[in-house]
């Protein structure tokens, strides 16, 4: 234990020894620069950014009007009206005055024109026909119930009753002058004719 405080002893006296000569010298610290007090110098700001309109390319069609032009004639109106989808007839199968699906499809697209506001100032004139089988009083009868089927069902799809007629061409006034089946099928029909 005597030789380690020996050692310890020794090792404090030069640590010492080296520190304190190390003390007395002194730096001396480097100058400060002096700093004037001016404002510092503030870039000049960007050029406003270069905008570039762009138009947009014309189309080489024409736009279409986006009202349509109702015709005034009533004869040029049932034209356009059927040729648009508008009116539509209902037809029936042979011997038949109920309505298949696309009786009632044709129907319903006439009800919601009839409805809206190009349709709603037009009264209806729907009318019975058949094919030629059949006697006279016999078509007639079928084009009535044809026709009456029609109006019946534009009723209930909100079409006002006051605004609809009837009337039964039965085999009176064909669509098809053939004699066969396809010119048949043409004849047997609801014909919906808008009128004032």
């Amino acid at each position: 234990m005597k030789q380690m405080m020996k050692v310890f002893l020794t090792s404090l006296v030069v640590v010492v020894m080296v520190l304190v000569p190390a003390c007395k010298t002194r730096k001396t610290p480097a100058p400060m620069p002096v700093v004037e007090n001016t404002a510092p110098e503030i870039p000049p700001p960007p050029p406003p950014p270069v905008t570039t309109t762009v138009e947009e390319p014309k189309d080489f069609v024409a736009p279409e009007p986006t009202e349509e032009i109702v015709p005034s004639d009533i004869d040029e109106l049932n034209k356009w009206a059927q040729s648009k989808g508008y009116v539509r007839d209902a037809f029936f199968t042979y011997d038949e005055a109920t309505l298949d699906d696309a009786a009632q499809t044709a129907l319903t697209a006439s009800a919601t024109w009839l409805k809206g506001k190009d349709g709603a100032g037009y009264n209806l004139l729907i009318e019975g026909h058949c094919d030629e089988r059949g006697t006279e009083q016999y078509n007639l009868a079928l084009g009535d119930r044809r026709a009456n089927t029609a109006k019946d069902y534009l009723v209930t799809l909100g079409v006002d009753a006051g605004r609809i007629r009837t009337v039964s061409y039965g085999e009176e006034r064909p669509f098809e002058e053939g004699h066969d089946d396809s010119s048949w099928s043409q004849n047997r029909r609801a014909h919906l004719v808008l009128v004032r």
